[in-house]
């Protein structure tokens, strides 16, 4: 077995053997950014959670919640709305000294108008799961304010679910990367479900390009796996709520909000989720976790990693 095809046990009992002291989380004000907030709370090591939200209120809110649940008052609230790059480059700014991890977790379909577009010329899915931490990421790295791990937020919608195929690119151009940037891609049927896996392997492969353009920083792409008690479809289209809500809850197909969050938390800890690679369940998406790219053969292409660098580049002002 190569160390590619190397399978990685689902939620190890893992202490970590990276010193995380300071992380950042965006989306931290619910779901798995809150439950990835308060495990990291739970560890003796660190020493400041940075909480990323965009609603002041709710962010104090949440806050106030994570202090009484794990009796440690060290969170610290960062304003930033993925939609808006301004934002993300001020919440970089914001803090004074170096992060050890990052975990872009802040996502979701993109709201009740996936499709629609925003200032910069992008979809609301892919600035709201992309192009916000695109611009996070790169200004710390920039600044030389992250030390040890990036972790994205990924999807097993990337190599297909049942009934939801595998990507099926022309070319894996710059233009065509460029097109699902820009929802042009689909042309005047507009697919919100199979658009969200197209932006969550968009956003993959742009952590994978990174790997190798910063060798001292580990960049992690992980999905979460179907997980119980998150807001991500709350603004879905009704059919898609209904699916979600009817069938496959009700099918069990789902694993605990702490399972989710707590594989963000193994990928900052354990160094044997390696760089550039992108680790998800290996059947559907719950259960045993396996580097993608023994199920999706386009995930290890450097070239159409680079050409999806290039395109979200087109969408970042200078």
């Amino acid at each position: 077995m190569t160390s590619t095809q190397r399978t990685v046990k689902s939620i190890p009992n893992w202490e970590g053997n990276a010193l995380i002291k300071r992380v950042m989380i965006t989306g931290a004000n619910s779901g798995l950014g809150k439950d990835s907030a308060r495990q990291f709370a739970l560890r003796s090591e660190t020493e400041t959670v940075y909480m990323v939200a965009r609603n002041p209120e709710r962010a104090e809110a949440a806050k106030q919640d994570l202090i009484a649940a794990t009796g440690r008052g060290i969170f610290e609230i960062v304003l930033m709305d993925t939609m808006d790059l301004e934002t993300a480059h001020a919440a970089a700014n914001t803090i004074d000294e170096p992060i050890d991890a990052l975990i872009m977790n802040a996502g979701g379909i993109g709201g009740s108008t996936p499709g629609a577009k925003t200032k910069d010329g992008v979809t609301h899915v892919f600035a709201t799961n992309v192009l916000g931490h695109v611009v996070l990421l790169e200004t710390l790295l920039a600044a030389d304010k992250l030390t040890q791990v990036a972790v994205f937020s990924s999807s097993e919608g990337v190599r297909g679910m049942p009934g939801q195929s595998k990507p099926h690119l022309a070319t894996s151009s710059v233009d065509e990367f460029a097109s699902i940037i820009d929802g042009s891609f689909w042309g005047d049927s507009y697919n919100p479900g199979a658009d969200y896996g197209l932006v969550k392997y968009v956003g993959t492969m742009w952590m994978s390009s990174l790997a190798r353009k910063y060798l001292n920083i580990r960049f992690v792409s992980m999905s979460p796996g179907g997980t119980a008690g998150t807001n991500v479809f709350n603004d879905a289209p009704a059919f898609m709520r209904f699916i979600v809500n009817n069938v496959l809850r009700r099918l069990g197909v789902f694993h605990s909000l702490e399972t989710g969050a707590k594989r963000y938390v193994d990928a900052v800890l354990d160094d044997s989720y390696r760089s550039g690679r992108f680790y998800a369940s290996k059947r559907g998406a719950t259960g045993e976790i396996v580097d993608q790219a023994t199920l999706f053969a386009d995930l290890e292409n450097e070239a159409f990693q680079d050409n999806v660098y290039e395109a979200i580049h087109r969408f970042i002002p200078s």
